[in-house]
């Protein structure tokens, strides 16, 4: 009875030391952050109380059923303020997720936002709906709702993320890589980044993808990025041996696969990158070989400056 005593008072400790050096971890990481300093300075408007912080290990807590998709695309940690204005009903929350990288910034983004949603030049990128906005500069996204702001909320939403901007140190632009896609048949804010399983596939990683329209064809473009030439060749090679068992044919500039799903894929090396066309049907192979030509060109240029 003693013995059992003494394990259930060791077993609360180990708890209570866990709980501990979980918040006192918190702690040195709030102590460390650099996101304090980019919460918002507006007029008429304050604080209601002292931010909070949320590192990987705790995201769930805040977003609980979306921390997932946050932490595959590297998420280092979250702060969160909430804003009230003073002698009036509007609240405001401030939400900035610093990414690591300016790619996983437009990877989470580009995730979340629709086609059809209404987009705004602010930062690198941004939209506005019911009530609220959404945009990324450097490797920051960042979310601001607006409540009981009834009409003037875009106009409360964008002054506060030009605020957060002022506060953004020598901000970098988007992904180069992104400005490789063809221009001709490119559908609006159809660009992606897919960081892991690319294709549904775990060696493919690093993915840029983007959406095109010729006529009455729909098919993808897309761009794979080896940390150098070695890891792309063997991403690619990977490639082709899940492939082989499927119509794989050498083409002057790479390789012309026939896939159940994504059709025609056309698919070539350009020094540590991977660029291919997808979902090319039959009797459209022409529009296949243009638009990987094109890539190829495109991402030669890239390599050589």
């Amino acid at each position: 009875m003693r013995f059992y005593r003494m394990s259930k008072i060791v077993f609360l400790q180990l708890i209570f030391f866990s709980l501990l050096t979980a918040k006192i971890d918190r702690l040195e990481a709030k102590a460390a952050s650099s996101l304090p300093s980019l919460l918002p300075e507006v007029m008429k408007w304050e604080l209601l109380e002292a931010p909070e912080m949320y590192l990987p290990e705790n995201l769930f807590e805040y977003i609980n059923g979306a921390a997932e998709i946050y932490i595959v695309y590297e998420f280092k940690e979250l702060i969160v303020g909430q804003f009230k204005k003073q002698d009036a009903a509007p609240s405001l929350t401030v939400e900035i997720y610093d990414m690591g990288r300016v790619k996983n910034a437009f990877g989470i983004y580009s995730a979340e936002r629709f086609p059809d949603s209404h987009f705004l030049s602010i930062g690198n990128g941004g939209y506005v709906e019911e009530g609220a906005l959404n945009f990324i500069v450097d490797r920051y996204y960042i979310k601001l709702l607006c409540f009981d702001c009834e009409d003037d909320s875009e106009k409360i939403l964008k002054k506060f993320a030009q605020e957060i901007l002022k506060k953004v140190n020598d901000p970098k632009g988007l992904p180069s890589l992104l400005s490789a896609f063809p221009q001709e048949g490119l559908l609006k804010y159809s660009k992606k980044f897919v960081l892991r399983n690319f294709l549904g596939y775990s060696f493919l990683h690093d993915g840029y993808v983007a959406s095109f329209k010729v006529g009455e064809l729909e098919f993808e473009c897309f761009i794979i990025e080896g940390e150098d030439v070695a890891d792309a060749q063997r991403m690619l090679n990977q490639y082709l041996e899940k492939k082989k068992e499927t119509e794989v044919y050498e083409i002057p500039s790479g390789y012309r696969l026939k896939d159940r799903y994504y059709h025609h894929i056309y698919l070539a090396r350009v020094e540590n990158l991977l660029c291919g066309v997808m979902k090319i049907k039959d009797g459209y192979e022409e529009i296949g070989e243009k638009y990987l030509k094109s890539l190829e060109n495109s991402l030669k240029k890239t390599s050589k400056k």
